[in-house]
């Protein structure tokens, strides 16, 4: 049985009230800065990425890396390989690093 009606996951909100922006958007505008939407919905860097890779995985946004993210004509989703796994390996170095910095803090040896 699945359970409606609760709360939604952060990354999930994130994409819905981005969505709803692109909606007034024309194709070629900029998104706000990964910064700018961490202030706007109080979310970590981590949650923002997340809903923004929704969009890009939806076709409503693409990325340009270090210039940011802006709204897709819809011409074509993005069907670059190399750009999927470019992405999937920097979110993957992300959570090497976070966990790597996990274990840093916690003691040897303590429980």
């Amino acid at each position: 049985m699945t359970v409606t009606g609760g709360p939604k996951p952060k990354a999930v909100q994130v994409a819905e009230a981005l969505r709803d922006d692109i909606k007034k958007m024309k194709p070629g505008e900029k998104l706000p800065s990964q910064r700018e939407l961490m202030d706007r919905f109080g979310y970590a860097s981590q949650t923002i990425q997340n809903g923004l890779a929704t969009l890009r995985a939806e076709g409503l946004i693409v990325s340009a890396g270090n210039l940011g993210n802006f709204v897709s004509d819809g011409s074509a989703p993005s069907g670059n390989v190399r750009d999927d796994i470019k992405e999937i390996r920097s979110q993957l170095q992300a959570l090497t690093e976070r966990l790597e910095a996990l274990e840093n803090r916690s003691e040897p040896g303590g429980a």
